[in-house]
């Protein structure tokens, strides 16, 4: 199953475990495989490096190239792209990424992807609403 996972979900996952860590062992047996464009890996990247978080450079690398790459496929965005969450526009990618990678769930906890519902036919939920439609 193709899916896009918003970064508040790969960072919970990688860094806290809980609910979306659960899809950490779905992505890692290839029961989903999670797409993602290079503006969303800088996004990863750039909240991997929040201060909050106490990681080193080192270990945000670690993460990128054992837990992220080899099992993350990349699609390519234009950079010319209508807004569509005025709200938020960086949520905008997420959107683009998953109409891109032919996904069919965005799983994300930002209530304003989650606030659509669906868009053009690709549903976006919460870890906890995609593990239970899975259970």
């Amino acid at each position: 199953m193709r899916v896009v996972i918003d970064t508040n979900v790969v960072v919970s996952a990688l860094l806290f475990g809980g609910t979306p860590g659960q899809l950490i062992p779905m992505w890692r047996n290839l029961e989903i495989t999670p797409y993602f464009s290079k503006q969303i890996l800088d996004e990863y990247l750039r909240v991997f490096s929040y201060p909050r978080f106490g990681l080193t450079e080192a270990e945000i690398q670690y993460l990128l190239y054992t837990q992220i790459l080899p099992y993350f496929e990349v699609v390519w965005l234009p950079n010319d792209r209508p807004v569509i969450i005025s709200a938020d526009p960086t949520d905008d990618l997420f959107l683009y990424c998953a109409q891109a990678a032919g996904a069919v769930r965005i799983i994300s906890g930002d209530w304003h992807l989650l606030g659509l519902g669906t868009w053009k036919k690709i549903s976006i939920v919460s870890p906890a609403q995609f593990i239970e439609m899975l259970g």
